[in-house]
């Protein structure tokens, strides 16, 4: 139905500053339904193609969005706070963090020596030595590396991405569920996002489908292992039927998130190396060497790698060179690199351990990667207060959920098999007592 919200104005700028002024006094909430160009053009006197300048002007700058059949509506406002996890009670097993363990982190010394001087690194706003230590590493994986970027972190990368080559208004296909703070980022950049159903093995290829064709995406966001929170893992069958759909949307950026890679406990099958068009392969190292390292490496094509540094030159012109030797003595230091892999050993066996747990108490557990487990449950809300109860904390799903089920999302970096029969037990108790309660 259509707003009853009188707008005014008789140009294309009197006309959005009357939208824009009624969204910032409530007057026009989140949703709401602006009318037919035409319809409202006749309303005011004024051509059609001045209500659509105006309209057009709304959309770019993210307070409206078009949703095709379903016309244009006022912009859900910027989600910033809205899927942020709740405090932690005092005295509860926390496992609703996603971090990693931190006896499994290594020590972090900054260098003892700054760069040289008050200049700037503008022209050469990468150590070689890095670019090096990273072109390897991601070769190691198949990775193309011919053009490699850096950013202060994956979400960084990400957003400086989506925001030079969207529109507000534009579609970005995201995981379903998928990572909270990638989902507050697309709303917080006026863009609209599709949700795409994932299962173990990460993106299904009919919902990707779906999404390509109906949903007029501009940008896929993805992780090919550990996604977060379903814990899917690409296998060589699912990335070459992804990669097959992919190819025919040549105009569509793929952005592929390879967040946890040093402790992910599955192989990379990458997107980025099946032929592409447009894509960025992003890496961190925050879950395996620290979460102070906000360091991003990303390989991708040389359209989409001037675009990025194009934009980081006007903002913050680079990485600190600090920074990037911290992250270059770690990469390169042989202890280091063993305590990575035993921190992936000792994930996959404590994340294992807790879905095998499960399963024993017929509980279904997702989670073939990374550090986390995802438990499809019928009511959030009555799982997670029922596990208070018992000491433990874990994090309902809903913050991470667009149209799929409800579920909670358990972190088992550091949960040891004796604590992970003591949560199942409880787990399948809470179970038990909500489906007594609400009748199954």
């Amino acid at each position: 139905m259509a707003i009853q919200y009188a707008i005014t104005g008789t140009t294309a700028k009197g006309i959005s500053a009357s939208v824009e002024r009624a969204v910032s006094e409530g007057s026009l909430e989140s949703g709401a339904a602006l009318p037919p160009v035409r319809r409202l053009a006749e309303r005011l006197g004024v051509s059609p193609g001045t209500v659509a300048t105006a309209y057009q002007e709304l959309r770019r700058r993210g307070i409206v969005v078009t949703r095709g059949r379903g016309g244009t509506v006022v912009a859900d406002a910027p989600a910033a706070a809205s899927r942020r996890p709740p405090k932690v009670p005092e005295g509860l097993r926390n496992l609703a963090g996603g971090h990693p363990d931190p006896a499994l982190l290594p020590d972090v010394a900054p260098p003892v020596r700054l760069s040289p001087g008050a200049r700037s690194h503008r022209a050469a706003p990468r150590l070689p030595e890095l670019e090096e230590a990273v072109r390897a590493w991601l070769g190691r994986d198949g990775v193309p590396v011919e053009h490699i970027t850096f950013a202060h972190g994956a979400l960084d990368l990400v957003g400086r991405l989506l925001s030079v080559e969207l529109r507000p208004g534009d579609a970005v296909a995201v995981e379903d569920p998928g990572y909270h703070h990638l989902l507050d980022l697309v709303t917080a950049l006026g863009l609209r996002t599709v949700p795409v159903a994932v299962d173990g093995e990460g993106m299904r290829p009919d919902a990707l489908r779906t999404a390509l064709r109906d949903g007029g995406v501009r940008a896929v966001v993805h992780s090919p292992r550990a996604q977060n929170p379903y814990g899917g893992r690409f296998s060589p069958a699912r990335r070459d039927a992804l990669a097959a759909l992919l190819r025919e949307a040549p105009d569509v950026l793929v952005v592929e998130n390879d967040y946890a890679s040093g402790i992910a406990g599955a192989p990379l099958h990458s997107l980025c190396a099946a032929g592409l068009t447009r894509w960025a392969h992003v890496r961190t190292v925050t879950k395996s060497l620290g979460a102070d390292l906000r360091w991003a490496a990303a390989a991708c094509d040389a359209t989409t790698l001037a675009r990025h540094d194009g934009r980081l030159l006007l903002t913050s012109g680079w990485v600190s060179h600090l920074l990037q030797a911290a992250v270059l003595a770690l990469l390169t230091d042989a202890d280091t690199s063993a305590l990575v892999e035993r921190a992936g050993t000792a994930y996959a066996r404590r994340r294992d351990g807790l879905v095998t747990a499960l399963a024993e108490r017929g509980v279904t557990g997702h989670g073939r990667s990374g550090m986390n487990v995802w438990v499809p449950v019928r009511d959030e809300s009555a799982v997670v207060n029922g596990l208070r109860t018992r000491g433990w904390w874990v994090a309902a799903g809903a913050r991470f959920r667009v149209a799929s089920e409800p579920g909670v999302r358990i972190t088992a970096a550091d949960l040891e098999e004796a604590e992970a029969v003591r949560l199942a037990a409880d787990f399948a108790a809470v179970l038990g007592e909500a489906e007594a309660t609400y009748g199954g």
